[in-house]
């Protein structure tokens, strides 16, 4: 904050508290010409309006608050940047420029016991629930994912109330991309729920992917195939999920298909191992028109999940996983 900003900010809140003390000497001063407790010569209803001075009570109250906002001015940081307040408080760290001057900013408030709210809340929160998820992270994810009801009481009962709180970090982390359902915010955004998964469904992958991010690397061919070349590849590959196509122009797709298979495999039903997605069940994380597949082709693809390891730890990812798998259960490819 600028030192505009700070004077600004000091006139303003000063002068508030200043003109409140004025405002309350004025009214206590009888300035009517009428002696205290005769009548103002108004009557309305019945009700006649006498001279009386303010409460004596509320007249303190007031004053208190008055010395009350000096008081709290002094002691935190109410009066622009520049002045911090006697009690060293903040709410958050400022002026950091990066997530990892941040984290370290925030463990040394925490390990040298600041009075920083934002640190005292992290602090608390971890103390808390940091051994709950610790609990939790023990437990397999397709285990930690079954609610079978044959699961001894306490097991579903943890299990539940695990998969409650795996939903509520994946609504806050993930449903911007994924939607709050799951099913894919937008196109290019996975759907989580069917059972189709570019790395890999099971617990462990789930959670690598949560861990370690994921980076699409699917290249553009317009360059080496030219305009008739993508045409040709175009019809092959929507031919692998059974759509009508020009056969002439499949056959000759089929030839060029080599180059893809590296990554889609020769039946073109994908690679787990590099996020190589199957073109054989007409699902499309682009979008499957012979549009968007051709753009695809032209132009490539560069998908990016980031990595949660560093934002929520390996025990909240473990719960996230847990619920992530949950969803795409009992549902068919």
């Amino acid at each position: 904050m600028t030192t505009f900003w700070t004077i600004w900010i000091s006139v303003i809140t000063l002068g508030t508290i200043i003109g409140c003390y004025f405002i309350l000497r004025w009214t206590l001063a009888n300035k009517t010409g009428v002696p205290e407790g005769e009548s103002m010569g108004h009557e309305f209803d019945g009700i006649e309006e006498i001279n009386n001075q303010l409460p004596r009570w509320w007249t303190i109250l007031f004053y208190i608050c008055i010395v009350w906002g000096f008081v709290y001015l002094a002691m935190y940081p109410g009066l622009g940047f520049t002045f911090k307040g006697l009690l060293g408080w903040e709410s958050s760290n400022q002026g950091v420029l990066s997530l990892e001057e941040s984290r370290q900013a925030l463990q040394e408030d925490i390990d040298n016991g600041a009075w920083n709210e934002y640190a005292l809340e992290i602090k608390y929160a971890n103390e808390k629930f940091d051994p709950i998820f610790a609990e939790y992270a023990k437990v397999p994810v397709e285990d930690l994912a079954s609610t079978d009801e044959g699961l001894p009481e306490a097991v579903l009962a943890r299990n539940t109330e695990a998969l409650q709180v795996g939903k509520r970090l994946f609504l806050q982390n993930c449903a911007q991309c994924h939607g709050s359902n799951a099913a894919g915010a937008a196109t290019g955004f996975p759907n989580l729920t069917d059972n189709d998964w570019l790395y890999g469904g099971t617990g462990d992958k789930i959670k690598e992917t949560l861990i370690l991010g994921r980076r699409g690397a699917m290249p553009g061919w317009l360059a080496p195939f030219g305009e008739q070349g993508i045409e040709e590849i175009v019809a092959y590959t929507l031919s692998l999920s059974g759509r009508d196509v020009d056969q002439s122009l499949a056959d000759a797709g089929k030839v060029r298909f080599a180059a893809c298979a590296a990554c889609h495999g020769m039946d073109g039903k994908g690679n787990q191992m590099l996020g190589a997605p199957n073109l054989t069940d007409n699902i499309w994380l682009y979008g499957g028109s012979k549009r968007a597949v051709t753009e695809t082709l032209n132009y490539g693809r560069n998908g990016v999940m980031p990595a949660f390891k560093e934002t929520l730890g390996e025990d909240k990812v473990h719960v996230v996983a847990a619920y992530v798998y949950s969803l795409s259960q009992n549902k068919q490819n």
